[in-house]
């Protein structure tokens, strides 16, 4: 999964190891109340929930929704109701994660040189989520063309 090293590390910043972080810097990320460890937790949770989605791409449950729902169980999905939201995707990730092809040519005064480093790593495979997204959304629409 490509959102895991990144929602892995947001979440030690939440627990307050600094992983990279001045004490300065983690003190300014996480701020004094409990809202900052609330986020980079909840932002993780919601990044691997968006990845675990893209499954639905590959699995049956893209295409009949589980009968041990109550009342839409075993109903056929649209195709068009998957397709659209995917390529959606496509494009709010490319927006979003494209930029850290450049992580390493922007200064980061509240990390240390190896926390720098070491997080344009932890972020590198999220630039690779909206290609990866794009190819089984492309497959996806492939094989339900009418």
């Amino acid at each position: 999964m490509v959102a895991l090293p990144s929602g892995l590390w947001r979440t030690g910043l939440a627990l307050g190891f600094p992983l990279g972080y001045t004490d300065q810097g983690l003190r300014d990320l996480v701020g004094p109340t409990m809202w900052g460890p609330i986020y980079l937790i909840g932002l993780s949770v919601l990044a691997e929930a968006a990845a675990m989605l893209t499954l639905g791409l590959v699995q049956s449950w893209g295409e009949v929704v589980p009968r041990r729902l109550p009342f839409i169980g075993g109903k056929t999905i649209p195709p068009r109701a998957v397709i659209m939201p995917a390529w959606l995707g496509v494009g709010i990730l490319t927006v979003l994660w494209t930029p850290f092809l450049f992580w390493w040519a922007m200064p980061h005064d509240d990390m240390t040189g190896l926390g720098h480093t070491l997080v344009g790593f932890l972020y590198l495979p999220l630039v690779a989520w909206a290609p990866l997204l794009a190819a089984v959304t492309l497959s996806y629409q492939r094989r339900h063309r009418r």
